[in-house]
């Protein structure tokens, strides 16, 4: 896959390198240097990146435009249906990894 392919998977994608490189699990370094002809993805990545055309557009996880306004942590914390889901979260295994991989498209608040 050259630099303008994947240039053009972004165009019919419609998403920043950024967004492909999360959807890749990838820095957006990463396939910046693809576009630059710097780096070269491998077998894996080419495949993952036709999986992504086949899907289209909707195969790119896409935060909100916008800032919405953050909850105050204390209303949150407030909220009984936040413990239930924490109860569930600890006590179901499977459910905490497919929360963990969820997790991984989202940015951390701490570091925002």
């Amino acid at each position: 896959m050259t630099a303008d392919d994947i240039k053009s998977l972004r165009r019919t994608l419609s998403c920043t390198a950024k967004e492909l490189a999360a959807a890749l699990g990838l820095e957006q370094a990463t396939v910046l240097g693809w576009e630059r002809g710097e780096l070269f993805p491998t077998k894996q990545y080419v495949d993952a990146m036709n999986v992504l055309r086949e899907k289209g557009p909707s195969a790119i996880p896409r935060k909100p435009k916008g800032k919405r306004e953050a909850e105050p942590p204390m209303k949150v914390l407030a909220d009984p249906e936040m413990w239930t889901l924490i109860r569930k979260l600890v006590a179901h295994r499977e459910l905490r990894e497919e929360a963990k991989k969820l997790a991984e498209t989202y940015s951390d608040p701490a570091e925002e």
